[in-house]
């Protein structure tokens, strides 16, 4: 062993100027499984945001659709919003704008699963929690920078988004098209209109949805002794971070759809506080700021549980992929 020792001493007291030490093998070994993390959380968010978005786009668009009027919401009337589009442009304009939805939301999703799992490893290594569950406030801390990062790389396609949902599909043939009128038309800083209100109903958004989920997933640990919930556990806690997160950002996201359609509505909303006020005088806090809140305790929990399950299904998927090709070489 000191001959080893010696020789090592030796070979790195004649090293010329410059030559480097080779990687350790298993430094080399973690960045590559770092990688495959990364690699294999940015495939799941983007499926996992795809499936949920798709499945319950036709209610997302009638949402939108009260949320951008003064039309009074009822469930009843959401019904015959969709009946009447039906007749009117055939089954499939149910979906219309879910191609902007699904070139937003499938980067969106990816960013955001992906971020919140380095943002977990990052807060876990500085809080002493590496590869265990958070505590509260870096759990929260951690949702809310994934959401954060990824609705600042993505609004532009939020904003494209929910101008196609709410105008005839003549006023804009493609979402190219959208960008175009909006910057000839309007100035290119309209593409940015309700950024501040996005991100303000982003942060407690996604920071309760996570830390919600991740809580559940850990209170379920503990009790059952299972480490993985069944597919069924998962999309319920999902479902109930997502009506906990919609229900505390709500009114932002009414504000920030005003401020994305102001251009094809016929309003001028400026600021938050101009938007709200705005919205509180002419049909009040629950019937303005809540509007169509009612359908998105039906479409959120189900959004969001789907994308929750999906997104940790895929995880255990890849990860058995990975072994199986490992273990096939």
């Amino acid at each position: 062993m000191d001959q080893v020792g010696t020789g090592n001493a030796e070979h790195q007291g004649v090293m010329t100027k410059g030559e480097v030490l080779p990687r350790p093998a298993s430094s080399q070994s973690e960045g590559f499984k770092q990688g495959h993390s990364v690699l294999n959380s940015l495939i799941s968010g983007a499926f996992a945001g795809a499936v949920a978005k798709t499945a319950v786009a036709p209610l997302d668009r009638t949402k939108i659709i009260f949320q951008v009027s003064s039309n009074r919401f009822s469930a009843k009337e959401a019904y015959r919003l969709i009946y009447r589009t039906y007749l009117k442009d055939g089954f499939f304009s149910l979906w219309r704008g879910n191609s902007a939805t699904m070139v937003r939301v499938i980067p969106y999703a990816a960013i955001q699963f992906c971020s919140h799992e380095q943002y977990k490893r990052i807060l876990g290594q500085h809080y002493g929690f590496q590869g265990k569950a958070l505590p509260p406030v870096p759990r929260l801390l951690a949702g809310s920078l994934a959401g954060t990062t990824a609705a600042m790389i993505t609004y532009p396609l939020d904003m494209v988004r929910a101008r196609m949902a709410v105008t005839p599909k003549e006023m804009y043939s493609n979402i190219l098209h959208v960008f175009v009128r909006i910057s000839r038309e309007e100035g290119l800083q309209t593409i940015y209109r309700g950024f501040t209100p996005t991100i303000l109903g982003v942060v407690p958004y996604a920071g309760l949805s996570f830390f919600t989920y991740e809580t559940l997933k850990k209170l379920h640990a503990e009790h059952t002794g299972r480490s993985q919930p069944y597919s069924y556990e998962r999309l319920a806690f999902g479902a109930c971070a997502g009506l906990i997160g919609q229900s505390a950002s709500y009114p932002l996201d009414v504000v920030r759809r005003r401020m994305q359609t102001a251009g094809v509505t016929g309003h001028s909303y400026g600021s938050i506080s101009g938007t709200m006020r705005e919205i509180v005088t002419e049909e009040g806090v629950i019937r303005g700021l809540y509007k169509g809140l009612s359908m998105n305790w039906v479409k959120g929990p189900i959004a969001v549980g789907i994308s929750f399950m999906t997104f940790d299904l895929m995880q255990i998927l890849l990860r058995k992929l990975q072994q199986f090709s490992h273990s096939a070489r």
